[in-house]
């Protein structure tokens, strides 16, 4: 552990003075060893997903985990799209001149080495290693135990692409174990080499990562997502998007797991929204209210309004309006993505003002909390931090920036 926190200084120091056409030829490299390589790739994935249905892994941790064509070209385009992005190394954001004569700059560079420790999703592996590399910073990548062939695999490519452009293959590297005590190496131990930590996976690894790392921290610990239906929303539109929130992809941290509905138009929505999501195969845990509205519908417990479920699972509550669901989701939610659907533009402004998540919506899924839906190309996470980055972490938020100062002979007095 403590060679590659070596070797990623060293890279790193190679990274920060690149030029943006040999990131972006590494960057479309990869792409290239991926499309190449998707047969290994999903050979690799298959040995995974084997060993995942053997210890009876949910069916939605499963999907994450899932490599096929498709995926993989997804991947490959991420990293085209990310060597297409605006370089931010070396920008200056701020300029000015002092009455004494001094010319001051700040200039955008790169935070240095970043840890990422991450569970079960394999294309993290491709958008982490590929968004530090433009952003010129060097990772070490530690997947999760159950995706480990198929980081392998990618990882291979990631390399291949580097060193296609003749920049340092430590670079991007993957921690070859998948022993437990690299975590905690990587948490206590490493702090002369990393400068930063993205944790990315379940509540208990992000809860880990922030109690024990000794280097700063880029992350969020749950995405108990809220879907809000106001009495001017068109039921149509809401239905499309509740659907959408809750089971486009049920284990992503975007997937929605509360839906509140506005208690002036739960006589022709309420009823029309549970009975989608339960026909669809969801599972609805309900306040009273909604309880009469179908048999199928479960009493919900108080903690299921707290619950990131991760699964074809939704709480379900009626609520007072706009302010009461500000309310439930200041009190329940995690900060991480809420979305409100209606036709009432002064009662949207509202919900996106006074709501104080990474991302607010209107009239949109919450499955849009993505990076490479952002427009970013991918993200290493969905920050739900304030300080530093908040929201999708992308090639911009993985910078720092220094003062350049230019003088004639100053001194001061």
């Amino acid at each position: 552990m403590h060679k590659l926190g070596r070797d990623a200084v060293t890279a790193a120091g190679v990274l920060a003075l690149a030029s943006t056409q040999a990131k972006n030829a590494a960057l479309i490299a990869a792409a290239a060893a991926l499309r190449a390589d998707r047969r290994t790739i999903i050979a690799a994935n298959e040995r995974d997903i084997s060993a995942a249905r053997m210890t009876e892994l949910k069916a939605a941790l499963i999907d994450r985990l899932q490599l096929n064509d498709a995926r993989i070209e997804t991947m490959a385009a991420a990293l085209e799209d990310i060597a297409g992005l605006a370089d931010p190394i070396g920008v200056v954001t701020a300029q000015w001149d002092r009455p004494n004569g001094l010319h001051i700059e700040r200039v955008v560079v790169p935070l240095g080495v970043i840890g990422m420790i991450y569970e079960s999703r394999p294309n993290v592996t491709a958008d982490a290693g590929a968004i530090c590399l433009k952003s010129g910073n060097a990772v070490i990548l530690r997947g999760g135990s159950d995706s480990v062939f198929s980081n392998r695999a990618i990882h291979a490519c990631l390399v291949a692409g580097l060193a296609a452009a003749d920049l340092p293959q430590s670079a991007i590297q993957l921690v070859p174990t998948a022993d437990r005590a690299a975590v905690g190496t990587m948490l206590g131990g490493m702090s002369e080499y990393l400068d930063v930590l993205v944790p990315r996976g379940g509540k208990a690894l992000v809860e880990r990562v922030q109690k024990e790392a000794r280097v700063p921290v880029i992350g969020h610990l749950e995405g108990n997502c809220h879907v809000y239906v106001d009495r001017d929303a068109a039921l149509p539109m809401a239905r499309a998007i509740v659907l959408n929130s809750k089971l486009r992809r049920t284990g992503v941290c975007g997937a929605a797991e509360t839906l509140l509905v506005d208690q002036a138009c739960a006589a022709t929505h309420l009823a029309p929204l549970v009975r989608d999501l339960l026909d669809a195969g969801c599972e609805v845990r309900g306040d009273k209210t909604v309880q009469k509205t179908d048999a199928r519908v479960r009493p919900a417990a108080e903690e299921d309004w707290y619950r990131e479920f991760l699964d074809a699972i939704i709480a379900v509550r009626v609520v007072d309006g706009v302010e009461a669901a500000i309310a439930h989701i200041g009190t329940y939610g995690s900060a991480h993505t809420e979305s409100i659907v209606t036709d009432n533009a002064l009662t949207a402004q509202r919900f996106l003002t006074e709501v104080d998540s990474a991302i607010v919506l209107h009239n949109a899924s919450t499955q849009f909390a993505d990076g490479g839906e952002f427009g970013m190309g991918a993200e290493i996470g969905i920050s739900t931090d304030r300080f530093h980055a908040r929201g999708p972490v992308g090639v911009a938020e993985l910078t720092s920036y220094k003062y350049v100062v230019r003088g004639s002979g100053q001194t001061r007095p």
